[in-house]
């Protein structure tokens, strides 16, 4: 319950928007802010299942004796999600970060002088790839047009006017990268379970999942600290952390990712003293929610305006 409660407290304010967390802050509310930040999460999540189903796939294929069977990949229809929200992005580039009333005041052809549209057009371009790699003979393609977006995305995510944009940038890559494994593996990794129907290389294939899992929740709060830190220094977070609508909606992530840490450390309880191991499938199903509520919350703050460095 008490789990549940921190969860609902933190998703508060990304639920309702970006107008709440940025009440009585002074910042001025960017056009199109709840819009880009929902386009995000929709690229964010539609990035993760690809690549956590080819993650999934590989740790399946170390197993010996399991199953060949898989789920139908969700890979098809989440890169056609990702290159739909990835246009609507670049559409909101070419129109100089403005939302476009309509086709006329989209400029395409702007979008090559510019380092953020080609950076936009390279996402569009990647997710279509992947798509068309997902439902060929090889969808293992796929993870390099997925590689591709991520990088692109660590690269925007740092202008060169940033002070050290190329640090920044590895920071967001390996976050990202993580970040997108955890986030797609765990629903295909339940989804391979279902489809197995409790043959013994089932809850192997979760706890191995579960030990790979704890580096990449390492990873991810290492780089997430690193990055908060980048942009508000040790001795501003606490201020900034109520005074920003960038800290109230990064504090409201923290606090989703340690629900989710407590839901991971539930399941991998369960996994090693239940009887039935698979019982930890029940923990392991309110972690996918709660990573989804952090998505949610990923693509908000990616709208938001960076803190000021005081």
């Amino acid at each position: 319950m008490a789990v549940l409660v921190l969860v609902a407290l933190a998703a508060l304010i990304p639920v309702l928007g970006p107008s709440p967390a940025l009440h009585g802050t002074g910042e001025a509310e960017a056009p199109g802010t709840g819009g880009i930040g929902l386009l995000r999460t929709v690229l964010f999540a539609a990035l993760s299942v690809p690549l956590g189903e080819l993650f999934v796939n590989r740790l399946a294929r170390s197993l010996p004796g399991a199953p060949p069977d898989r789920p139908r990949s969700w890979s098809p229809g989440a890169n056609a999600a990702a290159f739909v929200a990835a246009l609507g992005l670049a559409s909101v580039v070419a129109t100089g970060n403005l939302v476009p009333g309509g086709i006329a005041e989209i400029d395409i052809g702007g979008l090559y002088e510019s380092r953020d549209g080609k950076l936009a057009l390279l996402e569009v371009d990647a997710f279509l790839v992947a798509g068309l790699c997902a439902v060929s003979r090889r969808p293992g393609t796929q993870v390099w047009p997925l590689a591709a977006v991520v990088v692109a995305e660590a690269l925007r995510a740092h202008p060169t006017t940033e002070d050290g944009p190329l640090v920044g940038s590895g920071l967001t890559l390996v976050h990202l990268t993580c970040a997108s494994l955890w986030v797609g593996g765990l629903p295909y990794a339940l989804r391979v379970l279902r489809v197995w129907r409790g043959a013994a290389a089932g809850a192997a294939l979760l706890g191995l999942y579960a030990r790979v899992a704890a580096v990449l929740l390492a990873a991810v709060t290492a780089t997430g600290v690193c990055s908060s830190l980048r942009r508000m220094p040790a001795d501003t977070i606490l201020d900034q952390v109520t005074d920003t609508a960038y800290g109230r909606v990064l504090l409201a992530k923290v606090i989703l990712v340690a629900a989710v840490a407590a839901l991971a450390l539930w399941a991998r309880i369960r996994l090693g003293r239940a009887a039935d191991p698979l019982s930890a499938r029940s923990p392991a199903r309110g972690e996918v929610v709660a990573l989804g509520a952090v998505v949610a919350v990923s693509g908000l703050l990616t709208a938001l305006p960076v803190p000021i460095r005081w």
